[in-house]
């Protein structure tokens, strides 16, 4: 039998220096943008601004995301699961302040990951490689 998918939206928010914002949730030991599973009949874009919002206090409109991409790979904190999580870039408006299930907020150097152990699969094999790909390409 095929292992279970779940659908996420996950959110990129850089900083000045452009640090991406991850977030570990309780009673976990891996990091990850954050992000979460939609409600019924909200598209990834609505599930990211939710979720934003419940997770960081943070505020922004679903026009204002922009696609970076759509990934399948394992769940970091589910086993035997995959995860097909919708990525977004997302503007950092404000200080996001950890609330419901988010236990610790990190900033990560994206060129700089080498070693962290405590970073989920999504971020490590997709995510971050096309924040780099991004970042290298011409204005």
């Amino acid at each position: 039998m095929a292992d279970p998918v779940i659908a996420v939206t996950a959110l990129c928010l850089l900083d000045d220096r452009g640090r991406l914002l991850l977030v570990r949730k309780r009673g976990t030991e891996v990091f990850m943008q954050p992000g979460g599973k939609p409600e019924p009949g909200e598209t990834p874009a609505e599930t990211g601004v939710r979720e934003l919002v419940e997770e960081l206090g943070l505020v922004v409109d679903a026009p204002e995301l922009t696609p970076l991409g759509t990934w399948e790979g394992p769940a970091a904190n589910e086993p035997d699961t995959l995860l097909r999580a919708t990525v977004f870039l997302c503007p950092l408006r404000g200080l996001p302040v950890p609330a419901a299930e988010i236990e610790e907020l990190d900033w990560l150097d994206v060129g700089e990951m080498e070693g962290r152990r405590d970073l989920a699969p999504l971020l490590t094999e997709f995510v971050v490689p096309e924040l780099l790909a991004l970042a290298r390409e011409p204005d």
